[in-house]
């Protein structure tokens, strides 16, 4: 039987990855997908202890929903910036994003 600590292992590992992923790499797009991973870990966190508490209302299902739109949304924007800046620049390094500053 798949109980709570299986999903919070998995959640804590799918955090994990993302953190790294977020810290670690140069590229913009690559940094966007290690933040929607943490985004998602969050998600299954949520909807874990939604199915595995005493309750009435599924609270952790409804935020894991907003927060999908919200990531939605955050996405929409970090790609237009990315591609904003891809046209410029003609790259997507995170280190050369010198241009946001002033």
């Amino acid at each position: 039987m798949i109980g709570l600590d299986h999903y919070l292992v998995l959640a804590a590992a799918l955090f994990c990855i993302g953190f790294v992923g977020a810290v670690v790499k140069r590229n913009a797009i690559a940094v966007l997908m290690g933040v929607e991973l943490m985004l998602n870990a969050v998600n299954l966190n949520l909807v874990a202890f939604d199915r595995f508490g005493v309750h009435v209302v599924p609270l952790g299902q409804s935020f894991a929903v907003f927060i999908i739109a919200v990531a939605a949304a955050e996405v929409a924007v970090a790609l237009a910036i990315i591609l904003t800046l891809y046209r410029r620049r003609s790259n997507t390094r995170v280190d050369d994003l010198d241009m946001l500053k002033w």
